[in-house]
């Protein structure tokens, strides 16, 4: 086809489009928001999603709705968005119908709702949806909108999974592996989970590392381990820069390196990882990889604490009885040797009852 002919049949496309023709309309405005043969216009292809949109036609509705959540072509109106994504969704656009259910389930623009959330993914999953399944399954295994039903949770994830969908393909990994809604089988947990991480997801990625460095469904690779770990931690995954950090702690399949595992542990604990947290204290207080630091490594200690990490709290507890980086105060030695001693920690429990007994003893 040559220019003449692209400019008819694109004249002959706007003079249908103009004299009301629907799938003209959508056609045009489809060209418009991406640049297709005329200048991108995100204007105009609002103006002609709208008119195909007020004659009903479903995917204008639901490109109309986008538009105005994202301001593109119109102001941002989340009213408008939800009225057409709405429409859209009535007449059986799946995607919208996906939608108006993430919007429910997490509460953005309308009133959080599990129930309707669950109906409209379920709408959308029957048409083969694969995040709709997904999202199905993540509401089935934990009960929300519906009553618990691991099963049905594992049968929704199976179908998203084996549409290629990443995040379903990591759920059936870890179905498979503890056993929920399906036997337990570590070989078809290392399978979903390598489908998963070959598509780069890194959930996935430290999974599977995890079950090869613990020969689960495989036979014990350290080298695969690390190699898997790093695709996941080089993605900013803290289960895997802190796995990683203590791959290079303890020279396992790399070479002994407490500098860069002390690199690896402040990545994830930069982004609130409670484990990482406490290994880079550790780091600060024994001088590993790290100038030797008791300031920094109760910092560390604390931000793990406060968290919940029974090690960190011990250690915490520690400092603050020898008075290393924190002022000397056997008080809060013992608040937090207690919270440890409750969480089940041996020794915490063993130095709360001798600092208890020393303290009575005054």
């Amino acid at each position: 086809m040559n220019i003449d002919d692209d400019l008819s049949s694109l004249d002959e496309l706007h003079s249908l489009a103009e004299r009301g023709d629907v799938e003209a309309q959508y056609d045009l405005s489809l060209m418009y928001e991406v640049g297709m043969g005329v200048p991108q216009d995100d204007t105009l292809a609002a103006q002609w999603f709208r008119k195909a949109a007020e004659q009903g036609h479903p995917h204008a509705q639901y490109n109309l709705g986008n538009m105005y959540f994202q301001a593109r072509g119109v102001p941002q109106n989340h009213e408008k968005a939800m009225v057409w994504l709405r429409m859209a969704a009535e007449q059986g656009h799946a995607y919208a119908q996906y939608n108006l259910g993430n919007l429910h389930y997490h509460g953005n623009h309308v009133e959080q709702d599990d129930r309707l959330a669950l109906a409209w993914f379920l709408k959308a999953a029957e048409q083969g949806h694969a995040k709709a399944q997904n999202s199905l399954g993540i509401m089935y295994a934990k009960g929300e909108g519906v009553s618990r039903n691991l099963n049905q949770a594992a049968a929704w994830f199976l179908k998203a999974a084996s549409q290629n969908y990443a995040p379903a393909q990591v759920h059936m990994g870890y179905v498979c592996a503890m056993g929920l809604g399906v036997p337990q089988n570590d070989t078809e947990a290392l399978a979903w989970y390598t489908k998963a991480a070959e598509q780069g997801d890194p959930r996935a990625q430290n999974n599977l590392a995890v079950r090869y460095a613990k020969g689960q469904g495989v036979p014990k690779n350290d080298a695969q381990a690390v190699l898997w770990y790093h695709m996941a931690a080089e993605q900013g995954h803290p289960r895997a820069q802190n796995n990683l950090g203590l791959r290079y702690a303890k020279g396992e399949g790399v070479p002994q390196d407490h500098a860069v595992a002390t690199a690896w542990f402040r990545k994830a604990a930069e982004q609130g990882h409670a484990e990482s947290q406490c290994n880079l204290g550790v780091c600060y207080a024994k001088g590993q990889g790290v100038n030797k630091d008791d300031d920094e490594a109760a910092l560390w200690y604390r931000k793990a604490a406060n968290q919940g990490y029974v090690k960190a709290q011990y250690n915490l507890g520690g400092m603050y009885l020898k008075g290393r980086g924190v002022p000397q105060s056997d008080a809060q030695a013992v608040a937090w040797l207690r919270r440890a001693s409750e969480q089940g920690h041996d020794k915490a429990e063993k130095i709360l009852h001798t600092v208890l007994k020393r303290l009575l003893a005054r």
